[in-house]
């Protein structure tokens, strides 16, 4: 049976990934394309008590590096259940999030560097790395908007609260932001950076083409 592919999606909160995940999702799914989609933090009944812990605004004082050991717990339980599974079962796991979102936000806005997210992924993930990553990079400062305003509007109606991230200070969110942009430039074979002011059809274009030519190659 032939592998399947592992697409990740990233960027900041308020980037645009969940509706381009649905469209994404869509896409496939009408090519005869198999999915599994997910997210990280979460996407097993471990993963989501991991991720009510680590993005609830109540989860105050959280050590940044007992942070990243849960964000890789929680991955670690997501490759073993859900995606080394999905992958030989010849699927495309699509997925919101994976390492580079923790390179991002720990390595990044919380300045544990990249050193040593890169060797607890080589060392938990088992050298699993996605095909391809799509990376939603719009401004900053409209995408962190976007991001209160959503995770406000679930407080108001009793939504999860998952605002732990978002009451970070504007310099927080500019580390990762500029760390996302790292990334890019260092792996520039695996990920795509779609970047600025697009709207949502240009930018399900290019995901659609970047996957188009992944799911073409052997």
């Amino acid at each position: 049976m032939t592998k399947g592919k592992f697409i990740t999606l990233e960027g900041l909160d308020g980037s645009g990934k969940t509706t381009q995940i649905k469209r994404l999702d869509a896409w496939l799914r009408e090519r005869g394309h198999v999915t599994t989609l997910m997210r990280q933090p979460g996407g097993t009944a471990t993963g989501d008590r991991i991720r009510e812990l680590l993005l609830s605004s109540k989860s105050a004082g959280i050590a940044p590096m007992a942070e990243m050991a849960l964000m890789f717990a929680d991955r670690a339980q997501a490759i073993t259940e859900v995606i080394r599974p999905s992958l030989e079962a010849g699927k495309v796991v699509v997925c919101d999030r994976f390492t580079d979102s923790t390179e991002a936000y720990q390595g990044g806005g919380r300045e544990l560097g990249s050193e040593v997210v890169l060797e607890l992924h080589r060392v938990i993930c088992g050298g699993l790395n996605p095909d391809l990553t799509l990376m939603l990079l719009p401004d900053l400062e409209p995408s962190l908007e976007r991001a209160r305003r959503r995770n406000q509007k679930a407080n108001n109606t009793a939504g999860p609260d998952e605002n732990r991230f978002e009451l970070e200070a504007d310099a927080f969110h500019r580390r990762v932001w500029e760390k996302y942009h790292e990334i890019a430039r260092r792996e520039p074979g695996r990920v795509v950076l779609i970047e600025g002011a697009l709207g949502i059809e240009d930018v399900h274009q290019r995901i659609v083409a970047a996957v188009s030519e992944c799911i073409a190659k052997q």
